[in-house]
């Protein structure tokens, strides 16, 4: 892709920017969980993935490198042969406890949008090293859900989450 043709990342002003604050185990669900974290305040959103995507991610957040290209290796490297380029990821919705994603990406000057779970676009926007943001209607419908979750008293996981430190993420290890 020519750099001169390049156009800026957009933040749209219902997105917040987030980064990955860790990957960690879901100790009821045992399922793994990525956290993110707003740059602009302590504010996480918890998504439980997959094993095999938070291998992915885990394996790109350590910069292990494998022997042939994982899936998601493979779609940069497929996206690069094209001339696209992927210029950020957005969670754009929460229905029904699944929560929704699209990869912005940029394609000979024209802006190319494709659905996605979450996790993929994660691994991908750490492969491309874009910014990954989230809709602040899905922050808030995720803090709604949560705190009509039985049993689970919202505040509190906020707050946990929130204290976790490198140790309780794990090092992103899975």
């Amino acid at each position: 892709m020519n750099p001169s043709s390049v156009q800026p990342v957009v933040q749209a002003p219902d997105e917040v920017e987030m980064q990955i604050r860790g990957l960690m185990m879901d100790p009821v669900t045992n399922m793994p969980i990525i956290v993110l974290k707003d740059v602009g305040s302590d504010l996480v959103l918890p998504i439980w993935v997959g094993i095999f995507e938070a291998n992915a991610i885990a394996l790109e957040l350590e910069k292990t490198a494998t022997p042939r290209p994982m899936t998601h290796d493979l779609l940069q490297n497929m996206a690069r042969g094209l001339n696209a380029e992927v210029r950020k990821v957005v969670v754009s919705e929460l229905r029904d406890d699944t929560f929704f994603a699209v990869i912005w990406m940029d394609h000979a000057g024209e802006t190319v949008t494709m659905d996605a779970r979450p996790s993929d676009a994660i691994a991908l926007a750490l492969r491309w090293d874009c910014p990954i943001y989230v809709n602040r209607t899905v922050l808030e419908s995720s803090k709604q859900a949560a705190s009509g979750t039985p049993n689970v008293n919202a505040e509190e996981m906020r707050r946990w989450l929130e204290n976790l430190n490198d140790d309780d993420m794990g090092r992103y290890k899975m």
